[in-house]
């Protein structure tokens, strides 16, 4: 009867464990960093965006007072 380490190239070392698991903690932390650069990104885009919209209204009240007073 065969045991199982006696099969060559089959098993996993442990070694190979440890690259595996190095890798799969390296991959996450890659995966989270890109997520938040991309989150950071789209919400430094809505804060110029709404930053934007608030001096536009403010510039709007400002220039409709002005006329309504002529």
């Amino acid at each position: 009867m065969a045991k199982d380490n006696d099969t060559k190239g089959s098993s996993l070392r442990l070694a190979d464990g440890v690259i595996l698991v190095a890798l799969g903690v390296v991959g996450v932390l890659v995966a989270f960093w890109a997520l938040s650069f991309v989150a950071g990104l789209i919400w430094g885009f809505v804060k110029v965006l709404i930053l934007i919209g608030v001096v536009a209204a403010v510039l709007y009240l400002l220039l409709g007072r002005r006329k309504s007073r002529d």
